[in-house]
C-alpha cells in the first residue's frame, strides 16, 4: 500500500477482505512503517484474532517471494505503474489473482452552464488536497471557452489564497511534497511543457521538496503535463469548444481512473457518462473513494475494483454446486 494515504488505503483493503472471510498481510510503503505497525495493533485491540491482519516489516525485495508463497492466494496493490507491473507479473507466473489501483490523470470538465463559484471551489480541492499527491486528484482542467476567462480569474485567486506552511499546522493547506526527487520530477514536466508553449500563470518555483501551487494554461495534448501523471500541486489547463472535443480530450490518456463534469444540465451529463473510458464519473463533485462505491480504473490506472459488494467479491471464489437425485 502507498504512503500518501497510509491509513485509508489499508482500511479499504483489509475491511472488505475480513468481511468476506479472508485474512490479509500488509507490505506497506517503507516511509510509513510506523502507520503500518499502528494499524496491526488497532485490529488486535479491536478483538480480531492474531493473524487476521499481519503487518510485514520488510523491504520491496522480499515481495516476490512472499507473493510466491503458497499461503498467499491473491494480491492487491495501490501504487505506481512499475510497481503494479512487477506485482502482477509475479502473481501471474503463479496463477494468482491481482487487483491493481494505479496512477491517474483525472480531468475536471467545466461546461458553459456550470455554477462557476461552486466549480472553482471543488476544482481547487480536487487538485491541491494532500499537496496534489493523490491518484484521484484532478490534474487536467478542461474549460469551455465561453467561461474560461471568468473561471480562471476566480480559480487563480482561490489558489493564491491557499495557506502554505508547516504541515503540522492544522490551517496549512499546502506543505512540502513527500520527497525532493518527486518535486524535481514535477518541475521537469512543467519546464518541458513551458518550452512547448504552455504559459505559467501562477507559481512554478521549487525549493528542495517544496513546490509552489502552480497553474499552467495553453496546455495542449502533446505536452507532458497533459499526458503524464503530475503528482503534486500543478494544474494543467486546456480549453474546448464542443462536447465532442472534450470527450476526445478526456479519453486522450493512457490513464482511466476518473473524470468530473461540472454542469447544471444533468440530462446532458447522463448522456455523456458512457462515452468516457474512466472507471468513475462524478457530476458536480470531485472524484472520491467511498466504502459504498466500487473504486478502480481502466488502462494503465489498473483493473479490478475495491470497496462495495464488487470489491468484496473480487477476492471470493464462486462455487457451482449441482445435485442430481
Amino acid at each position: 500500500m502507498p504512503w500518501n494515504y497510509p491509513f485509508w488505503q489499508v482500511m479499504r483493503f483489509i475491511v472488505p477482505a475480513l468481511m468476506a472471510g479472508n485474512v490479509g498481510v500488509l507490505k506497506h510503503a517503507s516511509s510509513v512503517m510506523g502507520s503500518a505497525i499502528l494499524m496491526e495493533d488497532i485490529f488486535i485491540k479491536a478483538g480480531f484474532p492474531k493473524g487476521c491482519f499481519t503487518n510485514l516489516v520488510v523491504g520491496s525485495k522480499a515481495v516476490e517471494d512472499i507473493i510466491k508463497n503458497p499461503i498467499v492466494k491473491a494480491v492487491t496493490l495501490t501504487g505506481s505503474k512499475p510497481a503494479g507491473s512487477a506485482v502482477a507479473g509475479t502473481a501471474g507466473s503463479e496463477i494468482k489473482k491481482t487487483v491493481l489501483e494505479l496512477g491517474g490523470n483525472n480531468a475536471l470538465v467545466v461546461f458553459e452552464d456550470a455554477d462557476i463559484d461552486k466549480s472553482v471551489e471543488t476544482c481547487v480541492a480536487a487538485r491541491y488536497q494532500n499537496t496534489g499527491q493523490s491518484c484521484i486528484a484532478g490534474k487536467r482542467l478542461l474549460l469551455h471557452e465561453a467561461i474560461a476567462d471568468v473561471f480562471m480569474e476566480k480559480f487563480k485567486t482561490a489558489v493564491k489564497d491557499l495557506k502554505v506552511g508547516d504541515p503540522e499546522d492544522e490551517n496549512t493547506y499546502i506543505g512540502v511534497m513527500s520527497r525532493e526527487d518527486l518535486a524535481e520530477e514535477l518541475q521537469e514536466l512543467m519546464n518541458d511543457s513551458i518550452k512547448m508553449g504552455a504559459k505559467l500563470e501562477l507559481g512554478g518555483k521549487r525549493e528542495k521538496a517544496f513546490f509552489e501551487p502552480t497553474i499552467l494554461t495553453n496546455v495542449t495534448r502533446e505536452m507532458p503535463v497533459f499526458k503524464e501523471e503530475t503528482f503534486g500541486p500543478l494544474m494543467a489547463v486546456t480549453t474546448f469548444e464542443t462536447d465532442e472535443e472534450v470527450v476526445e480530450l478526456v479519453n486522450d490518456s493512457e490513464f482511466g481512473l476518473g473524470v468530473s463534469l461540472f454542469t447544471q444540465d444533468l440530462e446532458k451529463a447522463e448522456k455523456l457518462v458512457s462515452r468516457f473510458d474512466d472507471g468513475a464519473v462524478f457530476v458536480n463533485a470531485k472524484v472520491a473513494s467511498h466504502p459504498a462505491l466500487p473504486f478502480g480504473g481502466t488502462g494503465i490506472s489498473g483493473y479490478g475494483r475495491e470497496l462495495s459488494h464488487f470489491g468484496i467479491r473480487e477476492f471470493c471464489n464462486i462455487k457451482t454446486v449441482v445435485m442430481d437425485k
